[in-house]
């Protein structure tokens, strides 16, 4: 059975995350200090004591979302016994990032500054323009797609069969939850987000991403990696360039992208990174599939003893 990695993106953050990964390896220790050296700042001590304020702005949660997940991949290594071998990766929204960096598209400290400039676009495009994303459960795509036309909302992410966000300006959310229920949602709510990511209202965010990105080295994926926008393995480094900047305003197909992986025989694996959110999913997608999270070092030495 082929295995995999997950990785979780923005909104997984929590104070305290990595605390032990760091503690208990110098291997996953170096990887905040290299970090915190590019950001400016002491990211173990904003992950491990935030204040959450500081931890959740874009430009901060992204990069840290990154160095914990590579982290926890760290110690799944380190634990396994050494080099992994992995038969593909997928990453939801800004832990994209990560999977290319698994992958060898990117190298780790290019990652920081992308996600670090990423986080920032997106925050200064969320402050000029007031948005916000609503989740809905139970609803099927054909009902989620009625209730976007009718709110004058986006789908930004289909992350399983009955789970689905809808994104756009903060005027249409009432809008969004009134459809919502109407069509007959299980329930319909309110992200707690800085605004409509993944919707058209990121354009600003995209097109400066795309300038910052003609700086930064691409490389052919060394392993299979899933990409959000198409929900199927990426191809060539300019292809990732481009998609990595569609990324930003379009719909997350996290479904298919499971799915997909899937379908070439990858139904076990492994969520590196802080939460249990896509192994959650992967469940919903694919309910045979079985995915171990890994946030801690207990996580790391039980996932290591699944690939022995």
């Amino acid at each position: 059975m082929s295995q995999m990695l997950l990785f979780p993106g923005q909104g997984a953050q929590a104070v305290g995350m990595g605390r032990e990964l760091a503690e208990g390896l110098e291997e996953c220790r170096a990887l905040f200090s290299r970090a915190g050296d590019i950001l400016g700042l002491d990211l173990l001590k904003l992950c491990t004591e935030g204040p959450i304020e500081e931890l959740t702005k874009s430009c901060h949660t992204q990069p840290a979302i990154f160095v914990v997940s590579v982290a926890a991949r760290t110690a799944l290594a380190h634990f396994a016994g050494g080099a992994l071998r992995v038969a593909g990766a997928a990453g939801l929204s800004s832990g994209e990032w990560a999977a290319l960096h698994e992958a060898g598209v990117i190298s780790f400290e290019d990652a920081v500054r992308v996600l670090r400039a990423r986080g920032q676009f997106m925050q200064e495009a969320c402050e000029a323009t007031p948005g916000g994303m609503l989740t809905l459960i139970g609803l099927t795509l054909d009902k989620v797609q009625e209730v976007a036309k009718a709110s004058g909302l986006e789908i930004a992410n289909l992350n399983s069969p009955v789970q689905t966000v809808l994104s756009g300006h903060a005027d249409r959310l009432a809008a969004g939850e009134a459809a919502a229920k109407a069509a007959g949602a299980k329930r319909a709510l309110r992200l707690t987000v800085a605004g409509a990511f993944h919707s058209s209202l990121m354009q600003p965010a995209a097109d400066r991403l795309s300038d910052f990105l003609q700086a930064v080295d691409f490389h052919a994926p060394k392993c299979p990696v899933w990409s959000n926008v198409t929900g199927r393995p990426h191809t060539t480094p300019d292809e990732i360039r481009r998609l990595m900047v569609s990324q930003v305003v379009s719909s997350v197909r996290w479904t298919d992208c499971f799915a997909d992986m899937a379908g070439t025989g990858m139904t076990a694996g492994f969520e590196c990174g802080p939460g249990t959110v896509l192994g959650g999913l992967a469940k919903r997608i694919v309910p045979e599939s079985s995915v171990t999270s890994i946030f801690d070092l207990a996580g790391a030495q039980e996932a290591a003893k699944l690939m022995n």
